[in-house]
Order: structure tokens, then sequence, then C-alpha cells
């Protein structure tokens, strides 16, 4: 599917659009790390998790992402001081995507924030999965061990983009100067540790419902 789909936080809040998504323009994965599993509880939306903890994402060229409404609700956050960008809506706490810096160029955005009934028919389904070691309970079939056409698949993804320019414009990075746009906060040690109880085969601690 050609074309723009639009994005949005749960509340409506936070809206943007995706240029030309397409199976043949982005990369699905289900992602079971315990950062990813530790995010959605920090955010109270463990609910997006599929049941063995993995989150839907769906990577981008930053270029074919763009904020159309509800910016000053966008925030991020770190695990720690060198981790992952993790971005969400403020005013309802859901989560939008993934970065590293602007030198490797992709945005990892959660499947639930596009705006249509059924994001397989748009972007196709998941490929694959990955970090299953990290799955609440039983590793699911096919999501550990080294994933290589993943690998290369990811990687080839990202070479493209940023040689075809698809680095910028970003919607976290300022062209400039390279730094983030939104407020960034970097959750503490003992906060992150305190997540751990959450993830990973055998919890400790269990999400209100």
């Amino acid at each position: 599917m050609d074309g723009q789909v639009e994005v949005r936080c749960r509340c409506g809040e936070v809206r943007g659009i995706v240029t030309d998504p397409s199976p043949r323009t982005v990369n699905r994965v289900t992602c079971y790390c315990d950062d990813c599993q530790a995010f959605a509880h920090e955010l109270g939306r463990a609910d997006l998790l599929n049941k063995n903890g993995g989150s839907d994402i769906i990577q981008v060229a930053p270029a074919a992402v763009s904020f159309t409404k509800g910016q000053d609700r966008i925030v991020g956050l770190r695990l720690t001081p060198k981790g992952l960008y993790r971005w969400y809506a403020k005013c309802c706490n859901t989560p939008v995507g993934n970065t590293l810096g602007p030198a490797v160029p992709f945005v990892g955005l959660f499947a639930e924030i596009l705006d249509v009934p059924k994001p397989d028919e748009v972007v196709g389904p998941p490929t694959g999965a990955i970090m299953g070691k990290y799955a609440v309970g039983e590793a699911p079939a096919g999501s550990s061990g080294i994933k290589l056409s993943l690998m290369l698949g990811a990687i080839g993804r990202v070479i493209g983009w940023r040689l075809s320019g698809k680095t910028w414009p970003h919607p976290f990075f300022a062209q400039e100067t390279r730094v983030p746009i939104y407020p960034i906060t970097v959750v503490s040690k003992e906060r992150r540790d305190a997540l751990r109880a959450f993830c990973g085969p055998h919890p400790t601690a269990q999400a209100a419902p």
C-alpha cells in the first residue's frame, strides 16, 4: 500500500503521518527484549505487550515520519544513559517509537499507533521475532538465537535509508545540531532494577490490571 497512513496516540492528542508504508519499505518484527518490556511497564502500558511480553515494532526511515499535532506532548526516556531513545505521548502514555541517534537512521514505530484497522494489510505481518530468551514464560518458536536474515534485512534498510537521504527531516532530532527535539529523561538504576521484576521468563511482579 502506497500513500500515507495516519498515526495517533490512544487519546488522539498526538497525530502524525507515515509516508509510503508497505512491506517493501519497512521491517516489522516482534521484539521480546527486556528493555522493550520495561518501557511498556514504565508507561503503565503492559496491555500493548503480547502474552509473552513481545512488542510489535515497525521499523521505518526517519524521513517517512512526521508529526502534525501534539508535538508539545511528545517526550522521551532512556533506560540507561546510552540506551535507545524511547519516545512516547505523555498525554496518555502511548509509546510512539524507538531510535538511536541520527547516525543510525531508523524509527521503530509501535504497530498500535498506526490508525488502521488491520496493520497487516498495510505493512504485512511480522517477518520474525527476536530476543526470545527474554520472553515471559517459554520463548515463542523461532524467537531465539541469531536471526541472520532479519539482521541483514534491517542493516540493509538502514544503509539504504542513509545513502538515499532519508535520515532527514528526522521526527526526533534537529538536523543542525543532531540533538533531540523533545525532552529526555534517563531512568535511574533503582527504577530500572524495579522494572526488571516485571520482565523476562519468570517475572516476580505483576502489572496492575
